[in-house]
């Protein structure tokens, strides 16, 4: 991740120092060669706010972001996100004057930077430690308890927990709250989610998601994936229980 975000960086200090014109397309965490004005200053300030409206043009999705300072937009590669949701954009450059050649349209100021926090992993907060085998992943978020998901493969997220061992492997069906979200790390959505059930002492209460789908937090959704447990992505990060590949409906 830290490579990934050094590389993002390095391009877009080339972009900078540079002229040319939009490619099409370009690899994750790559900067094509774009026109601006010579005023572009870096910042290491990340840029957060709530996403109000999107417009893709490939390889980008540009962002219309409220934040505590008022409007501002972001450039990062593309990904699925619901506008509403809150983001954070990291390791930014602003440019002033841009020309999107794409778009037919400039923009005053934009910042170009990546939605994968600097060493964050796996949908962890940055600066958080990793969630391990047996640690709780998650702060309790006393979501009051939600209704269950109707089906064969409905569950509980204790019930999961519980079951994980003969669950694994299976398709299950999960209504929950969302509380946190982290989009586009490892070219896939995070969830965390919890419906009121499990231990949050033992960190039976929460459960992480991956997805392609869009989630808002706060909303409650419905997920259908892939269990999984003792998930090891290497490099001492490891997940006891996870559920992967999942569709999200909201309801």
């Amino acid at each position: 991740m830290r490579y990934l975000s050094a590389l993002v960086s390095a391009s877009l200090l080339t972009v900078a120092c540079s002229k040319g014109t939009e490619t099409d397309r370009v690899p994750l965490g790559a900067a094509p060669a774009m026109q601006a004005t010579p005023q572009a200053a870096s910042t290491a300030d990340a840029l957060t706010g709530t996403i109000v409206e999107q417009i893709t043009a490939e390889p980008y999705v540009y962002l219309r972001l409220k934040t505590a300072n008022g409007d501002a937009w972001a450039a990062v590669n593309q990904a699925q996100l619901a506008t509403g949701a809150q983001v954070t954009v990291y390791n930014t450059m602003l440019m002033e004057r841009f020309e999107s050649k794409s778009l037919k349209r400039t923009f005053d100021r934009i910042y170009f930077g990546a939605l994968e926090a600097p060493g964050a992993v796996f949908g962890e907060a940055p600066g958080a430690a990793p969630t391990s085998v047996g640690t709780p992943p998650a702060v309790d978020a006393n979501v009051g308890a939600v209704e269950k998901a109707s089906g064969a493969d409905a569950y509980t997220i204790a019930e999961v927990w519980t079951q994980k061992d003969a669950l694994s492997g299976k398709t299950v069906s999960v209504r929950g709250v969302v509380v946190k979200y982290n989009v586009s790390v490892m070219g896939k959505n995070w969830i965390h989610l919890q419906d009121g059930s499990g231990d949050a002492g033992k960190g039976t209460h929460d459960l992480t998601v991956t997805t392609l789908d869009a989630a808002a937090p706060g909303a409650t959704v419905t997920i259908t994936g892939t269990v999984r447990v003792k998930k090891d992505f290497g490099a001492g990060y490891s997940y006891a229980l996870i559920v992967e590949d999942a569709k999200v409906v909201t309801k």
